[in-house]
């Protein structure tokens, strides 16, 4: 099992700076990785920090951790500008990238608010398609692609991805909803989120937590739509709480059990201040 930290991409986390401090400080407290969100407002006026150039800056100040966002949601990014992005922290951070992506919310703010695709099939063909797209332009060979979103036109990117055969690619999804474990079987990880039968009005608010039998559930269903023998990573979240180390890597435990290879701690408003959430990080991941 590994830990990671995970952390908003605005508010008081909001400049590249604070997040390369936060990225030291969980390297050297035994943190194994940092994720960062991928927003770009949600309805208020509080200072954001681009993800790209946040973890530019984190990996330029670290030497180990994994690093990357969680998750980026590709129908509202340019698929040929991510490949310039990913490749470029990829080589500045040696090959510790790790892209997670998925149809991205709340899309009444960050896709309608831009004239953007808010329904969920057509962004969901806009994924699958992107990440085609993404994954040819990382290879360095001549890309030509012809679908219903994306058309490219003879167009080789160089440099290719320092990791091989590219950069891990973690799907997003809300269990028990199928179509993202079919989708996320063809890459290189899962990432289950709760679905309590509502949906959130606020993102900084918590979030349901999936039980490990949720996760049991998961992994059996997607792993069935494998086609791959290659690594698979199972991923999940919790909001970090002020529990003992030891008493989270208890919890921690019966989440591998089930199939869990990292788990995410989140943190952000929901859990105190800025100096709250990076006194607990200091303090290290849960103890198993």
């Amino acid at each position: 099992m590994r830990f990671a930290v995970d952390i908003p991409n605005f508010g008081e986390y909001f400049h590249p700076r604070t997040m390369a401090e936060i990225g030291k400080e969980a390297e050297d407290a035994g943190w194994d990785g940092l994720f960062i969100w991928d927003h770009l407002w949600l309805g208020e006026t509080d200072p954001f920090v681009d993800p790209w150039v946040a973890l530019t800056a984190i990996a330029l100040n670290t030497e180990r951790i994994r690093l990357g966002t969680m998750v980026t949601p590709l129908a509202r990014r340019s698929a040929w500008k991510l490949a310039r992005e990913t490749v470029s922290v990829d080589q500045v951070s040696d090959g510790r990238l790790i892209l997670g992506v998925g149809l991205g919310a709340p899309p009444d703010l960050e896709f309608a608010s831009f004239g953007m695709e808010t329904d969920n099939i057509t962004r969901a063909r806009m994924l699958d398609e992107g990440l085609d797209v993404l994954t040819s332009l990382w290879s360095g060979d001549p890309t030509s692609y012809r679908g219903q979103h994306y058309q490219i036109d003879n167009v080789t990117f160089q440099p290719p991805t320092l990791q091989q055969p590219r950069i891990p690619i973690w799907v997003a999804g809300v269990w028990p909803r199928k179509p993202p474990f079919r989708r996320a079987a063809r890459w290189d990880g899962m990432f289950p989120i709760k679905n309590d039968g509502t949906e959130p009005t606020d993102m900084t608010s918590e979030m349901p937590v999936l039980m490990p039998q949720d996760i049991e559930d998961a992994v059996i269903f997607t792993k069935s739509y494998r086609v791959s023998e290659g690594p698979f990573d199972v991923v999940t979240g919790i909001q970090d709480s002020m529990m003992s180390r030891s008493e989270l890597g208890r919890i921690a435990a019966e989440y591998e059990d089930a199939g869990l290879t990292w788990q995410t701690h989140s943190f952000g408003p929901w859990n105190g201040t800025i100096e709250e959430c990076r006194a607990r990080i200091r303090q290290g991941p849960p103890t198993m």
